[in-house]
């Protein structure tokens, strides 16, 4: 069985085509600038990387000529586009509307436009994506796969609020995480690894990228997350806030003159550690400058690692202990310094870090020493794997 999943941005698309009987990726690859004549798709299929200049002025035009590509003589992979099975979309925010993945019809897309409002820039793209796939390829199963619905599992204490309790009730405003397919993935994996059942362990997933989210993962389930109402909570990130004294936003509304939507562009795109440094919003030009001595980008650094390793600390209390630590994403499976920076502040609690073995990017692999009271691993998250999994699970 082939499963083709996408993830819609408002302008690009990105895509992998799975074997689901060998879990290989067999084409891959992003379409960008869709809606400019400048629009162009770099493909990944039997080793070889092309990139074509094709304008695609909406996700429909773009999907259809990602689909051509898979039957490209120079790098066929299908012979008949009949043999992709079915279509999983990444959807960031369900909401409270959608507990699990969901099979795709139209009051599940309009659903999704709802959710829409907690994730602007993801959802109705996501959408756009699903009417796109309905006209290139009609009755093709599709399957919604949503980054909140792993933390539905989280108890009603640690989801709402402390505002009151009519704005959960008429706006549903709460805790609902991200990240979670990632964060589902790897936890999974590990218990593979380990040869034990997830119901039995105690796990923090730590998905470190351009968005950042620290998760509590006991027996299996998502019971706490530092993301919030929306991805923009929790630890700072390259350029969000992440949680902040709300006080402040309404502060620098008065003295700056500030619009809601101006103060909420500053928050996601002009904050975090490119907020505080001045730097590029790179957490790998922040994190050189920071050992060359920048003072701004060293600040930054210490924060990030010192929110990561607190919010570690946070979710002992919440499980009653920690038997596994997991970075993932961009940074947690690439930025050696950092790993070792956050499991240095939690030396306290018995971590110990084996350089050598930390003295690595992008590999499966304990970076944790043997006497360490946690067992500390960096596992590369497969979020599209996972969602291709969820999609045959509904189909």
């Amino acid at each position: 069985m082939k499963v083709l999943v996408l993830n819609c941005g408002s302008s690009s698309l990105k895509y992998q085509l799975i074997n689901m009987e060998t879990d290989e990726v067999l084409a891959s690859g992003k379409y960008e600038r869709i809606g400019e004549e400048e629009a162009f798709i770099t493909h990944k299929a039997l080793g070889k990387k092309v990139e074509i200049q094709k304008p695609a002025y909406d996700h429909k035009e773009a999907i259809e000529f990602t689909l051509e590509q898979f039957t490209n003589p120079e790098y066929k992979v299908i012979d008949s586009l009949n043999e992709i099975e079915a279509v999983g979309h990444r959807v960031v925010h369900g909401g409270e509307t959608f507990k699990d993945s969901a099979v795709i019809d139209d009051k599940v897309i309009e659903d999704i436009k709802k959710c829409g409002e907690f994730a602007p820039l993801h959802n109705p793209a996501a959408a756009l994506g699903m009417e796109a796939c309905k006209k290139v390829m009609p009755g093709k199963p599709m399957v919604a796969v949503f980054d909140t619905t792993f933390h539905q599992t989280m108890p009603k204490e640690r989801y709402i609020y402390p505002i009151p309790y009519e704005y959960y009730k008429k706006y549903g405003v709460r805790k609902y995480g991200a990240h979670g397919t990632s964060h589902m993935y790897v936890s999974r994996r590990l218990a593979e690894i380990e040869n034990k059942n997830v119901e039995d362990l105690k796990i923090v997933t730590c998905h470190l990228g351009q968005g950042a989210s620290i998760c509590a993962v006991d027996g299996g389930k998502s019971i706490d997350t530092s993301m919030g109402l929306t991805p923009l909570g929790g630890i700072p990130m390259v350029t969000r806030s992440g949680d902040l004294d709300p006080s402040i936003l309404t502060y620098l509304m008065k003295k700056e003159n500030l619009t809601a939507s101006q103060m909420e562009d500053i928050l996601n795109k002009k904050s975090g550690a490119a907020g505080i440094s001045g730097l590029a919003p790179d957490f790998r030009v922040i994190e050189d400058a920071s050992h060359e001595g920048h003072e701004r980008a060293g600040i930054a650094m210490e924060e990030f690692k010192y929110s990561i390793a607190s919010y570690i600390a946070k979710y002992a209390v919440a499980m009653n202990g920690i038997d596994y630590i997991i970075f993932t994403g961009g940074i947690g499976e690439n930025q050696i310094k950092i790993r070792q920076g956050i499991c240095e502040k939690l030396a306290f609690m018995g971590v110990e870090i084996d350089l050598d073995e930390n003295n690595m990017r992008g590999e499966e692999k304990v970076i944790s020493k043997p006497e360490s009271k946690i067992k500390v691993y960096v596992i590369p998250t497969n979020e599209e794997l996972m969602i291709a999994k969820e999609t045959m699970r509904l189909i």
